[in-house]
């Protein structure tokens, strides 16, 4: 499995329209034959703050993923609203293994 981590900081008053905008697209990508998850997750102590935690079966599904309207249309949408430029960590899954 594939795993993209990624950290998400917004803009004060752009948390709501944020999380509208990525819900929609993890939606989308929940769609996509490669991709077997997509979390999003909001801070306790920071509701700026967002985590999204996606699994793809390859880092070639990841790439498709990346080419998709609903992906491409988020990070138009979003980009203005970040705080700093999100940070995305990529990762091979051990465990658990593919069957999960």
């Amino acid at each position: 499995m594939y795993v993209v981590c990624v950290t998400v900081f917004t803009k004060e008053g752009r948390a709501d329209a944020f999380v509208e905008a990525t819900l929609a697209n993890a939606r989308g990508t929940r769609n996509e034959s490669g991709n077997r998850r997509f979390d999003v997750l909001r801070c306790n102590d920071d509701p700026n703050r967002f985590f999204l935690y996606e699994v793809y079966d390859t880092e070639e599904d990841f790439r498709a993923h990346q080419q998709n309207e609903h992906y491409l249309l988020w990070k138009e949408k979003v980009a203005d609203w970040m705080a700093r430029p999100r940070e995305g960590i990529k990762h091979i899954s051990l465990f658990p293994d593919d069957g999960w």
